[in-house]
């Protein structure tokens, strides 16, 4: 008889905030998941970065870029299924402390669990802790963006991590090895780094290798907006950065930063035993599959990257994970 497994569905970036909002309010909670709506509807377990606010606040802190959705668009992650959402990113404070309270408050009542923010340092630094059949998945979301706003004793904020600092990744590290104890599934989601950045920098692999050394199954990256390599190191899944999911933003033809993959990955009491790559592309506020020349772009690209890791990805996009 064959174990007992899941399938666990990451994503990058979702933001639903700013001209997305009005588009789902005239087409419907559905809409910006296209075709792809029903593989995260059977997935177990769904996990992003949620890259808005989910608020009626209108005190906005000073800053280029301001991503806000009405409480409402919640409807619309709890239709793909979305089980988990990582809050520590560059964005959930836009419309100050106010923005992030109603933002926690609004997934809680959704039933999403959320980790990475909260109203201080102990709420930000707390897992997200969850059942799936016979597992016990945790989630410890993180940042390096922002380190003005990071949670303290007793004022909201995001669990922010400086990648350069000793002291500051030990906490983080002390804090997997805890998880990893309570759990059979810890997963270290890190919003991360530079737009555009095509390749994880050495102290970006250092510390994704201690999370690992740690007791991390899966490090789940985003931030730079287009999809990085994946490593597979200690039989552990590294995805250094899943690139964007859902958002309004103007498409860098060099880049294509339209363009990455719904990762699913299938879990046993081993740990990962296998990551299945479907290419995804976002055009008119919609994700849906990508197809012909730009699938096998994505494809292409992400083998070249992850080959330069030591991760070499079959053509199909099904990668083994453990083997025997």
């Amino acid at each position: 008889m064959e174990p007992e497994t899941l399938v666990l569905g990451l994503t990058g970036d979702v933001m639903i905030g700013r001209s997305v909002d009005p588009v789902i309010s005239q087409e419907g909670y559905d809409y910006v998941w296209g075709d792809v709506l029903p593989l995260l509807r059977a997935t177990d377990v769904n996990l992003i970065n949620l890259e808005t606010t989910l608020t009626r606040s209108t005190k906005s802190r000073p800053k280029v870029f301001h991503f806000k959705a009405s409480p409402d668009k919640v409807n619309a992650l709890t239709r793909a299924h979305v089980t988990v959402a990582n809050l520590a990113n560059n964005h959930l404070l836009d419309y100050d402390g106010q923005g992030l309270e109603e933002t926690c408050h609004t997934l809680r009542e959704a039933g999403i669990l959320f980790t990475g923010a909260g109203l201080n340092y102990l709420e930000a630094a707390r897992p997200a802790i969850l059942h799936a059949g016979i597992f016990r998945i945790g989630v410890l979301g993180m940042t390096d963006n922002e380190p003005g706003w990071a949670a303290g004793p007793d004022t909201p904020g995001i669990h922010y991590v400086n990648v350069e600092d000793r002291g500051s990744r030990e906490l983080v590290i002390a804090a997997m090895k805890t998880l990893r104890r309570q759990t059979d599934l810890a997963i270290a989601s890190i919003h991360w780094g530079p737009n555009g950045r095509e390749r994880p920098s050495a102290s970006f692999i250092r510390f994704a290798h201690e999370l690992v050394d740690a007791g991390t199954d899966i490090v789940h990256g985003h931030s730079a907006h287009i999809f990085q390599g994946i490593e597979i190191y200690q039989s552990r899944l590294i995805l250094y950065d899943t690139g964007d999911f859902v958002d309004d933003y103007a498409v860098d033809p060099d880049l294509r930063n339209d363009l990455s993959f719904l990762y699913r990955v299938r879990v046993s009491a081993r740990g990962p035993e296998s990551l299945m790559l479907t290419p995804v592309r976002i055009g008119a506020y919609q994700v849906n599959l990508a197809r012909g020349a730009e699938a096998a772009w994505s494809l292409r690209r992400i083998r070249q990257l992850s080959s330069a890791l030591g991760t070499d990805i079959p053509a199909s996009g099904e990668l083994p994970i453990r083997t025997g």
